[in-house]
Formats: structure tokens, sequence, C-alpha cells
């Protein structure tokens, strides 16, 4: 199982790719530590959001972004008005030639969804049924499907709120698939034991149990986002000396992007060497799908922890407030997946329970396609004896006819050879042979 991961929310792409922060000055001393250079503005190339309509989106802020205006207002607009839809009015305001280009680009979008529709509708329906177009593209949130051939307020207003909502339940959504995937890694694993004897039963049990304490057989996991861990990134990811770690330079050398945010890919490149303790892909009981799923759960706290305007962006000012508390200094010990258990037994059981009414589902539906195809297949075999039937009796017809053009017609007074036997011929006005019981005439004497 692979989670495709939107490395950067809709928040960035509308705030971060629009907007350029100073770097901050930083009070450290220089021979010690070497400060990265100032880097050019540049144009970011924007990651896939893992949205299926990402393509148009992206496209959407490229053509944005060249309006003056719309920066300018940009720079003004917090996150909360812009979710509200406050800044999709200032569309009203950019110059003619960008609303052309996004015209241009909703056609677009709306001839691509039409030719999806189209497919799907011809795949499963056929040719013959009509389709309504227009119906159809209701089921597309993000666009006005009432007017296809321009971007208006209400377009951007829908692309923002229908991005915002996908993405804001991503987290959420990605709990849930990962507990299905562990829900039913234990499923099979118990079926297979079902499968085994005692002896090899009770070898596998032991072997689980040996696996499981090897994985949690590891050095000691930093809490994420603490001065310990950043310390360790500062020093074996960075080569710098740890006495001289300083909260502003490690932000500014993990800025990758130099946009002045430290957006979630960034957040979870900082995690890898913790990773590291927990997990090795050449290991037998480490897993690496548990292992994206830590760090994840990494991202995600030090998110909640650092992410006050919940702008899914952790900014210079952010990080640094995080950096003077508590948690930071003194933080808890963190719990790994394997002491927090992704399920319990009666989620378990109930997973187990939707499974076999799934498979009891199937299987009737196995069971009618084969009783469908036995039925098929004995109304085939009654088709093709019919069709041999007849073929016998159009063969036997035409044998018929054949015999019967190549006898000679028989001609008046000639002897007609019926069988093998030679009959006298027929002649008109012959008496007939005289009935049973008749008298004989009597023979004449000279």
């Amino acid at each position: 199982m692979c989670h495709q991961i939107p490395w950067r929310c809709f928040f960035y792409l509308f705030t971060c790719l629009l907007l350029w922060t100073e770097a901050v000055p930083v009070a450290i001393d220089k021979t010690k530590v070497r400060v990265p250079e100032e880097k050019k503005e540049e144009k970011v190339d924007h990651p896939d959001t893992g949205l299926y309509y990402d393509r148009y989106l992206r496209e959407v802020i490229d053509v944005l972004e060249t309006d003056k205006h719309f920066r300018e207002k940009l720079q003004n607009t917090d996150m909360e008005d812009i979710k509200q839809g406050k800044l999709a009015k200032e569309l009203d305001f950019v110059s003619h030639h960008i609303r052309t280009k996004l015209d241009e680009l909703k056609r677009q979008e709306v001839s691509r969804l039409r030719t999806l529709i189209k497919a799907k509708h011809e795949m499963q329906n056929g040719n013959d049924v009509a389709m309504d177009h227009q119906a159809l593209l209701k089921q597309f949130e993000y666009l006005n499907h009432m007017n296809p051939h321009t971007f208006e307020t209400d377009d951007l207003d829908k692309l923002i709120k229908t991005a915002t909502k996908d993405l804001e339940n991503f987290d959420k959504e990605r709990h849930e698939e990962f507990k299905r995937y562990e829900m039913m890694k234990e499923h099979e694993r118990r079926e297979y034991l079902k499968t085994l004897d005692e002896e090899k039963r009770q070898k596998e049990e032991e072997h689980y149990e040996e696996m499981k304490k090897k994985h949690a057989d590891h050095p000691k996991v930093n809490h994420p986002g603490s001065q310990d861990q950043l310390k360790e990134v500062w020093e074996e990811a960075d080569g710098l000396d740890p006495v001289d770690f300083d909260p502003k330079t490690f932000f500014k050398l993990h800025d990758s992007n130099g946009d002045g945010y430290l957006d979630e890919q960034e957040l979870e490149a900082l995690f890898t060497k913790e990773l590291e303790k927990m997990y090795d892909p050449n290991n037998e009981e480490d897993d690496m799908v548990e292992m994206e799923e830590e760090r994840l759960r990494m991202r995600e706290h030090v998110m909640n922890e650092v992410d006050t305007n919940r702008d899914r962006l952790v900014s210079l000012d952010e990080f640094m407030i995080s950096t003077g508390k508590k948690e930071f200094l003194e933080p808890d010990s963190w719990e790994t997946l394997e002491q927090q258990p992704a399920f319990t037994e009666e989620e378990l059981k109930e997973f187990e329970k939707h499974i076999s009414n799934q498979e009891q589902e199937l299987s009737k539906k196995s069971e009618e396609l084969l009783k469908q195809k036995e039925e098929l297949e004995r109304q085939q075999q009654q088709l093709n004896a019919q069709k041999l039937e007849l073929q016998q009796a159009v063969e036997h017809m035409e044998r018929l006819r054949s015999q019967q053009a190549q006898q000679p017609p028989v001609l008046e007074g000639e002897p007609n050879i019926q069988n093998g036997a030679v009959q006298p011929p027929s002649e008109t006005g012959s008496h007939q042979p005289p009935a049973a019981g008749d008298a004989k005439p009597q023979e004449s004497h000279q």
C-alpha cells in the first residue's frame, strides 16, 4: 500500500507561491557557522497536491500569480478570509488578458471532464443512450458547470473551498487507510495460522513475537520538533557543532526553497534520522509502510504544536515561538507506532466480519455467475444441436434433388427400370387384371 502525499497543501499554493518573505537576519558567529547565501527569487515548481484536479489548480495559480493587483491583495488577506471567499472577489479587478487565459483554462478543463464522462458513459451504457453532459458535470464541485466558457468569481471561490476541504480531510483519510492496512495484515496472519498444524503454528507465533521484539529494540527516538531532535539533525545531517545550534540558522538551512516557510515536505525531511533508528528496508521485522506512517505522524504532530494559524505551513515567527516552549526544551517521550496500536481487538473483529460479509456476497455473485454460465452453455448446446439437425435436413434434401436430377425421363412404351427390376410398359386402355374371385376365362379348343 502506498500513500499519495500532497507535500504542499492548497494554502501553500495560495500563499507561498505568491508571497516571498524576506530572510530574517541571523545573529551568530559566522566564523563557526556558515549562513547560507540569500536565494534569488525564482519560479517554484509546484508539487503535486494529490487532487484529481491538481493540474487545473496549478495552472490557475500560475496565471493568477502573474497579476500584480492580485498578488498585492493576497499580501493583505489572511487565511480565514481566503477560505471564506473574500479573495475570490478580487478576480473582478485582474487584467483582461489574465481573465482571457483563465477562460481558456476553464474551457480546456470542461472539455477534459466531458471526454472522461463520455468514455465512462460508453463503457457502462453503450453508445445508444442519450447523455446529459450538463447534469453529469454537477458532480465536479471545483468549477461552475452552469457556465462552461468563462472563468468567473464563483469558479475561483469553488476551487478554493473544494481544495481546502479535500486537503483538510487528507490526514483523517490517511489514518483510516493505515488502520485498514494494519487490520488486513493481522487478519491475513491469523488466517494463515489456521492452515498450520499445532507444531508449525507454535513456531510461527514464536517467530512473530521475536520479530516484534527486534523491531522494538532500537535507540531512543527523540520527540519530533524538540531541541534534542533538531540538534541531532544539525550535527549529523548538517555536519555542524551542536554547541553552535541556533534555531534561526536551522530554519534557514532547512527552508530548502527559500520561501520563508517550512512546508510539509521540508518538515518530513527532518525526521529521516529518527526513522532510520527504527526502520531498515533490509530487515524482515521492519515494515516500510509503517515507516512512512510514522513520518507522517511526526509531521502532523509538529504542525499541531507549531502551526498556530493552521495554514499547514511553519513560518519563522511560529518556529521561533515554539523554541521557547517547555515542549521544545523538555519534551515528553515520543510514543512510536508499536506503542500505539492502530486498532483494537473489537475493531479487528468488526473488520473481519465486514470482510466475511464481502466474501459471502462475492461467493453468492460467483455462484450466480456460474449458474448463468452453465445455463448459457446449455442453451448453446441446444442451439448447436438444432443447427446440426437443420444442416442434416438440408443436406438430405440436397441429395434427393441431386438423385432426381440424375435419373433419365421414362418414355412411353419403354420398360421402366426401378430398383433393378424391369416393369412392363403401361398401355393406354389395357385391361386391368381380374380381381380376386372372378372366374378365369375358358380356353378355346381347336
